[in-house]
């Protein structure tokens, strides 16, 4: 390989560039003979809906991925990447949205893991020195020495980019860069952005569903669309609206509205609810509130703040420590997730990979797992097969999941079509409450108006339905009530029709206001 071919380069530079690149797995075609290059000193987005081939574009140009056709040129130059060795010793970091830390081990030593620049012999304090410089260039703020199991999402992506630029990156790739992070860390991930665009490096985050950022940071963008260019512009030439219908192929409702429904009897009451978080500290801390038929129950909080724990208590995930969790008036405080789903209890959870699905699983095996226990699909000890398979296909067709066949494994699918056929095998079971935990996190703007719509059709089906998610557009336009959490516990419950942007935004951040707050009752 020859190293040294983005030395000097200038700004305004072509630093990289792919032509007719081309990939094909069994029964699609992800690239289809793509053009694409990158600038010194410019923010290049990728767009497009999941699936659309970005990734597949992104691992070619890190060196996971062989082209079956097409070129690469690094500085003018013909390049062949046989790993992403190759492509760290070019010049080119990526920071995957799911991240590639070891978590026992501290900043400093994820860093340098495997790729020191200090010779033979370890230098951890010249490392942390080099590093420090590069926290204050770019305006970075992390300590070092802290183990990565106790980092926010918003750290764990500044030593992800850490590790990328240690390594001498200038081209980094950045997959979803603020898929994870609450609204102060991205305006902080944004500016440090800027400021690495501004020092001649060639970034390119490939944002799908949050189309302001793209427009407010971005100087060039593509579109793809199954696996072909749709669209190269520069970005003062777009809109969120022309982006999302080159991305999608139509018009898209950025807004999903939630109609008004003649709530019911009480489906939910949670009262006093505490538990603890894998840490064993306190993470939620007496919470009560209760949801009724035909209501969408919001929970709007930052991160780590005690409404992942909520969710894996009320799904039968996770024990609770004190307090009462009563199913249209029976007691399940105790009982078991596979109790809990047969008494009408619907769970998506916010790790669609590790804990929605098994990877290596096909999707009928992975819609099987809750059908097989009942009387419909099995009969003693024996699963029926045959009707699951039908039901997947249905449910495939129903929700518009992209899969060669039921027979696909799960690990295949993109972010926004495994999510779809979660929400399928959820759905399908008709659960009388729904808990959806982060249901449209990750997902392009297709999916996430798809995901929204079935939220809001469950409601009009008179399911309760519990939504915690940090996008707080999202809680406001879908919730009927929103309760703002920091810290383990509801500043107050709000009416979904008079909740401001600023004043559950405060809330989540711990401010306790006056004024159209109400108060959890048993009558409520």
């Amino acid at each position: 390989m020859q190293a040294g071919l983005l030395d000097g380069v200038q700004y305004g530079d072509t630093v990289l560039e792919a032509r007719g690149i081309t990939k094909r797995f069994p029964g699609v075609v992800a690239n289809d003979h793509i053009d694409f290059e990158i600038r010194a000193g410019e923010i290049h987005a990728i767009l497009g809906e999941n699936g659309a081939g970005k990734t597949t574009l992104m691992n070619i140009l890190f060196g996971l991925l062989q082209p079956d056709e097409g070129e690469l040129y690094i500085g003018g130059k013909r390049v062949e990447f046989r790993s992403p060795l190759d492509a760290i010793d070019l010049g080119i970091g990526m920071v995957h949205q799911n991240r590639k830390l070891v978590s026992a081990h501290t900043v400093i030593e994820n860093i340098i893991l495997g790729r020191p620049r200090a010779g033979t012999v370890l230098n951890l304090k010249r490392a942390e020195e080099e590093v420090n410089e590069l926290c204050e260039r770019y305006g970075f703020k992390i300590d070092l020495r802290a183990k990565v199991w106790q980092l926010s999402e918003g750290e764990k992506q500044i030593a992800e980019i850490l590790k990328a630029l240690y390594r001498g990156a200038k081209v980094l790739i950045l997959d979803e860069p603020t898929s994870a992070l609450a609204p102060p860390q991205t305006k902080n991930l944004l500016a440090s952005i800027q400021a690495m665009a501004s020092d001649e490096l060639a970034i390119v985050p490939f944002i799908t569903h949050k189309l302001p950022i793209v427009l407010e940071i971005s100087d060039r963008v593509t579109v793809l669309r199954r696996g072909k260019v749709t669209a190269r512009l520069e970005t003062q030439d777009a809109t969120e609206e022309s982006l999302a219908r080159q991305m999608v192929g139509r018009e898209v409702i950025f807004r999903v509205e939630s109609t008004k429904v003649e709530t019911g009897k009480r489906i939910l009451q949670v009262e006093n609810l505490s538990t603890r978080s894998d840490k064993g500290f306190l993470a939620l801390k007496g919470v009560s509130f209760s949801i009724r038929e035909g209501e969408i129950f919001g929970i709007a909080g930052i991160s780590g703040n005690g409404q992942h724990e909520l969710a894996e208590v009320l799904a039968g995930l996770r024990k609770a420590e004190e307090g009462q969790v009563i199913l249209e008036g029976q007691d399940i405080t105790h009982s078991s997730s596979l109790e809990r789903w047969r008494m009408g209890v619907g769970y998506i959870p916010s790790e669609r990979v590790d804990v929605g699905s098994i990877g290596d699983f096909s999707l009928v095996e992975n819609v099987a797992m809750n059908f097989y226990f009942d009387d419909d699909f099995s009969g003693p000890g024996i699963v029926n097969y045959g009707d699951i398979r039908q039901l997947t296909e249905e449910l495939i067709s129903e929700y518009d999941v992209a899969a060669p066949s039921p027979d696909t494994k799960a690990k295949n699918l993109s972010g926004g079509n495994l999510q779809k056929i979660i929400l399928a095998r959820v759905l399908a079971r008709k659960p009388r409450l729904v808990i959806a935990n982060l249901p449209t996190q990750g997902l392009d703007v297709g999916a996430t108006e798809f995901v929204r719509n079935k939220l809001v059709e469950a409601k009009e089906a008179k399911a309760g339905v519990l939504l915690i998610s940090e996008d707080l557009d999202e809680v406001l336009s879908l919730s009927d009530r929103v309760a703002p959490i920091y810290e383990g516990k509801f500043m107050g419950i709000i009416p979904g029709d008079v909740a401001k942007l600023e004043q559950v935004g405060a809330m989540m951040a711990g401010l306790r206001l006056e004024g159209n707050i109400i108060e959890e009752t048993g009558d409520t």
